[in-house]
């Protein structure tokens, strides 16, 4: 795989798993991944570092796409560094990836994140998947009739 390509995903994949829950774990798989497993804990320390950083412009940031984006870009050249500089990491990062997110197949089945601000008034708001028989109010009664044919 292209080193460029594997760096984007990895950038990709780990701005996403910033903001996501389990973040501590995630935190110090790329570090070690960063550090090269050579035991130095001062370097691990400072990728740790630099990860809470970036994650903290993240969660400052909020909605606001050019940070992430920024963020994003600043990892991919991070990681595209890391696999020059060290090739057979290429593997390691493909392993990591996979199991820091699992592929979903392709029939659309998969995470969706979505957030909704400020109020909804007089309405409601529904976020989900494959909803079936889905009532929002009152249930509509059965029409009227009369009792006589056609009416």
């Amino acid at each position: 795989m292209d080193v460029s390509l594997l760096a984007g995903e990895g950038a990709t994949a780990l701005v996403g798993l910033m903001v996501a829950d389990g973040w501590t774990a995630v935190r110090e798989r790329v570090a070690r991944f960063f550090s090269r497993g050579d035991g130095d804990l001062g370097e691990v320390e400072r990728v740790e570092t630099d990860l809470e950083e970036a994650r903290g412009e993240l969660l400052t940031a909020g909605e606001d796409r050019e940070v992430a984006e920024d963020v994003e870009a600043a990892w991919r050249l991070r990681f595209r560094r890391a696999l020059r500089a060290h090739p057979e990491a290429a593997d390691e990062l493909r392993a990591l990836l996979d199991e820091l997110t699992p592929q979903r197949d392709r029939t659309g089945s998969g995470d969706t994140y979505n957030s909704v601000s400020g109020t909804v008034h007089g309405g409601s708001v529904v976020q989900g998947r494959d909803f079936g028989a889905l009532t929002i109010g009152p249930a509509a009664s059965a029409p009227y009739t009369d009792g006589r044919s056609g009416t």
